[in-house]
């Protein structure tokens, strides 16, 4: 225990069993609006900032999402996720990572897996406005950061559980599984992205980027190397697969958090499903689904999708029903 052997999600409409239609289907073609969110531009501890859009509705409980690798708060998942907890009477805080979100932060940093001092920053922004039950919930590289922070962090009490979705708990094996097949197309819409990224900081940080390497750079690999670990205080690209993988952090756990990677999810390698740290938890719940994609879950004649239904199912069994209403 607990791993979870019997998903609730094994019966996807039938083009939604091959893992890519499912995965591009929920990235590029479905809609999902956001919500009437009110940004605010937070500033942080060094001198940078980052943007969070929220709404407050219950002013009792709260959940706070967290966007993947090039995402930010108003992707399609984060939208359908956030408008289902609005039903449900939550407030709903979506955090941009520096660089994400429309506006180019101040300093030379990044974002990375391992960035749990900013998601810290969001979460006391959020305690702040007095609520009684916070709740967690990240996708992908946001589902990396999440478990890091309840790994590394003193965790405040009001903080009672948390969700990961499609989350890569080894990046190492990660990285290289984008390396295959199709999963080549994936990547190389990442690397675009962080190209175009790089060179905008090559451009405001001369003397720190090499504008150079960044036109060299073919896979994570080079961005790692080159970009990440150096400029985030790490010895190499090795280093910071290491020391940001969760699978080394897990143990650490002692908020009830649940995971739910799909087998046949196109990011993730055999190392991402922590079946054996899952068994000897009383705290870290692994969810494994035949089906389901990266970030995607889709349901039949739905709008949102299984991930955001599995999660609040998950919130309220961590809280006596009598105070979990919406």
């Amino acid at each position: 225990m607990p791993i979870i052997e019997q998903s609730e999600y094994n019966f996807p409409p039938m083009m939604h069993r091959n893992r890519h239609i499912s995965t591009i289907y929920a990235a590029l073609f479905k809609k999902f609006d956001a919500p009437g969110y009110t940004r605010e531009k937070k500033e942080l501890s060094d001198g940078d900032f980052i943007t969070i859009d929220f709404i407050l509705n219950d002013p009792k409980k709260a959940v706070i999402l967290c966007h993947g690798l090039e995402g930010d708060s108003r992707r399609t998942y984060n939208n359908s996720c956030a408008a289902y907890f609005q039903q449900q009477g939550f407030s709903v805080f979506a955090w941009n990572n520096r660089t994400c979100g429309g506006e180019m932060n101040r300093l030379p940093r990044l974002y990375h897996h391992g960035a749990v001092d900013d998601l810290d920053e969001v979460v006391q922004f959020v305690l702040e406005k007095g609520f009684d039950d916070v709740y967690l919930m990240g996708y992908s590289m946001g589902g990396v950061q999440l478990l890091n922070y309840l790994g590394w962090t003193k965790i405040d009490a009001r903080i009672k559980a948390a969700v990961c979705i499609s989350v890569p708990t080894h990046i190492a094996t990660s990285a290289e599984v984008l390396k295959q097949g199709f999963n080549r197309v994936y990547l190389k819409n990442f690397t675009i992205d962080i190209k175009r990224k790089l060179k905008h900081k090559a451009a405001q940080f001369p003397d720190f980027i090499n504008r150079d390497q960044i036109d060299k750079i073919t896979s994570f690999d080079e961005v790692d190397q080159y970009f990440t670990a150096p400029l985030h205080g790490f010895a190499s690209r090795d280093d910071y697969y290491q020391r940001v993988s969760p699978e080394f952090s897990l143990k650490d756990i002692t908020t009830p958090v649940l995971i739910i990677n799909s087998l046949d999810d196109p990011f993730l390698g055999e190392r991402c499903y922590p079946r054996a740290i899952s068994q000897d938890s009383a705290y870290v719940y692994l969810e494994t689904p035949k089906y389901g994609g990266h970030c995607a879950f889709p349901l039949r004649n739905s709008m949102y999708s299984y991930a955001e239904k599995r999660a609040y199912e998950f919130f309220k069994s961590c809280k006596p029903a009598a105070v979990f209403k919406a």
